[in-house]
């Protein structure tokens, strides 16, 4: 007589959990969508390539001590001249381009993520502060709101940058570049943050539980931050998204102007701008890979942003 090992069940909250996830409208309209599941398959992959760049690479090209000029403007694998030692070719220092391509990658998308979280935490703050007390903390920060958006998000984050630099007197020295650019990227986006959270929080503070919560004697920052943020996330992830993909595109953009990371440990915008002086040359897959890298990445995240938003919205289920 043959025995079969009992498999340990999930725990019944765990369970309930996962049902309610495989159940709910949100994982229905993305499973129907192939371009979406395509679109956080690329992305994830993308991911991935960026956090394991270390192990995957098969060059370190942050290590200038291994380059080689008599490598350099070497063309792809494929074409004549190449080798597979370099699948990609090389650029004008002689740095394999897939291996500065995982480690730009990691770069852009730890910029872009910085950013947002910085964005975030300011303009959810700051909209919860303007949306739940009203009166002369509201005016200030809509004002100050209104005022920003009249500039493009990429002149906010030049003269972030321009003036940052200037008042601590750095020149591409240090990691210092990598802070200025989250900074100058996250002070750029707060906006969408502070005007949607502060919409909603001025719905939320008018309903019984927060009426309730202050007749309790709940402590205001506890009542915004414990009772009102989690009932206007759902807006927040949209916007958190869309503005990655914005910040991903924004950080290439600085790059790109001679204003984002230096040419010794570059992001994805600083390959395209180093591969531009080439291109006229012939040697064309310098800023192509990494144009086409970042142009996907853009993309893919974007379109996972507008699909968040749609099935966020309950006015087109």
């Amino acid at each position: 007589m043959s025995s079969t090992t009992p498999q340990p069940a999930l725990p019944e909250n765990t369970a309930s959990w996962w049902k309610r996830l495989a159940d709910s409208d949100i994982t229905y309209s993305f499973t129907r969508s192939k371009v979406v599941m395509g679109s956080a398959f690329i992305s994830a992959l993308l991911l991935l390539l960026a956090l394991f760049a270390p192990y995957v690479s098969p060059h370190d090209p942050t290590n200038l001590a291994s380059l080689d000029l008599m490598n350099s403007l070497n063309p792809p694998a494929w074409l004549q001249g190449g080798s597979w030692d370099y699948p990609l070719g090389t650029d004008n220092q002689g740095r394999d381009m897939l291996s500065a391509l995982l480690f730009g990658l990691r770069l852009s998308l730890s910029v872009s993520l910085a950013s947002v979280i910085l964005a975030m935490a300011l303009g959810i703050t700051l909209g919860l502060i303007s949306g739940y007390f009203g009166g002369w903390a509201d005016t200030i920060i809509m004002r100050i709101a209104d005022i920003q958006m009249t500039f493009p998000a990429i002149l906010t984050a030049l003269l972030v940058n321009g003036v940052v630099r200037a008042l601590l007197g750095l020149n591409h020295t240090g990691g210092a570049d990598y802070w200025v650019l989250v900074l100058s990227i996250g002070l750029s986006f707060w906006v969408q943050f502070a005007r949607t959270v502060r919409g909603s929080a001025m719905v939320e503070r008018s309903k019984d539980y927060v009426a309730a919560a202050r007749l309790i004697g709940v402590r205001p920052t506890r009542i915004m931050f414990t009772h009102v943020l989690p009932n206007v996330l759902g807006p927040v992830l949209v916007i958190a998204t869309i503005s990655l993909a914005l910040a991903i595109i924004t950080e290439a953009t600085l790059s790109f102007l001679g204003v984002g990371l230096p040419p010794s440990n570059p992001s994805l915008g600083t390959l395209v701008r180093v591969g531009n002086d080439f291109l006229l040359s012939g040697e064309w897959w310098i800023v192509f890979f990494p144009g086409l890298i970042l142009a996907i990445l853009a993309l893919s995240v974007n379109m996972l942003g507008d699909w968040l938003r749609d099935a966020l919205n309950p006015k087109l289920r």
